[in-house]
């Protein structure tokens, strides 16, 4: 059970290279920071890195596709990027670094801590166990063929295509659920399977995974419960926090309900959604921040 008391003082700072974000830091200092990564919505996380600020922590939101300077669609966006914000982190003082996302940043933040070791903690909410192919355009405008979400070094990753023969089960014009298109693809090309798993087992770093059972958005509780399997089968440490009615987006505590969409359903109900993130709130802190035997750092209180 945590009991230190929220951090009242708290400074933000606008971030502009090499990338658009946000930082926020406990006037305290602290040892433990985090990443915080959106989803393709492409925004920049600042209440949600607000909120983690205010529990200790220094807490680093940043824009990593999009907006006027960042390519438009999520096609072959380099790692490297999240290793950058990585560095900013460990140039303020952070010790032991954290990298949370959602959906397709927390493929990003899976992606980024086999990769990089200096990557302490991943928390992974509404995952996928594979790497996919990209969400709109790459830098040359085009959407088609699919090209990986992801490099490294200059090579893309490996990748699931998508079927597009899919059609939604929707015919009202309203917003779609788009976990039966993920599926499909997965059976179509289930040659692709073995190359674009995610090998979290691989990575140094504590996971975190945080899923709903009604996610429309893909099946990210079926995703989180392989990767799981991957870690224990590796003697890797893994937690998984679940509940059967969320969607796609848990809301933490101190979070609004997410914003409606016109264009996608994303499955759940915002009771659930704010009850999965409540359950995962305690297990989220617990794992960015030191464990108990490490806080050093002056302003860290005791748990």
């Amino acid at each position: 059970m945590r009991e230190e008391e929220i951090v009242s003082e708290i400074v933000e700072h606008e971030v502009t290279d090499p990338w658009e974000g946000a930082l926020f830091e406990p006037v305290a200092g602290s040892a433990a920071g985090v990443v915080v990564l959106a989803g393709s919505s492409g925004r920049v996380e600042r209440r949600r890195a607000r909120l983690l600020a205010q529990q200790g922590l220094v807490a680093l939101a940043i824009r990593w596709f999009g907006g006027p300077d960042g390519p438009a669609g999520i096609c072959e966006i380099p790692l490297e990027t999240f290793v950058a914000a990585v560095d900013l982190l460990r140039s303020r003082g952070v010790e032991r670094v954290g990298v949370l996302g959602l959906s397709k940043g927390a493929e990003a933040a899976l992606l980024t801590a086999v990769r990089e070791p200096r990557v302490d903690v991943v928390v992974a909410v509404s995952p996928t166990a594979l790497v996919w192919c990209n969400v709109g355009p790459g830098l040359d405008g085009r959407r088609h063929p699919y090209r990986s979400s992801w490099t490294w070094r200059g090579r893309p990753l490996p990748f699931m295509p998508l079927d597009d023969s899919w059609r939604p089960a929707e015919e009202d014009g309203g917003p779609v659920s788009v976990r039966g298109w993920y599926d499909l693809s997965e059976r179509t090309f289930a040659g692709h399977l073995e190359a674009a798993a995610i090998p979290v087992e691989r990575a140094r770093a504590d996971v975190l995974l945080v899923a709903g059972g009604d996610d429309a958005m893909w099946s990210s509780l079926r995703y989180a419960e392989q990767l799981a399997a991957r870690r224990r089968a590796a003697g890797a440490p893994v937690r998984l926090v679940t509940h059967a009615e969320a969607g796609h987006r848990p809301r933490f505590p101190g979070e609004d309900p997410a914003e409606s969409s016109g264009t996608f359903r994303h499955g759940g109900t915002p009771q659930a959604d704010a009850l999965l993130g409540e359950l995962a709130w305690e297990p989220v802190l617990d794992a960015l921040h030191p464990p108990r035997g490490d806080r050093s750092v002056a302003g860290q209180q005791s748990r």
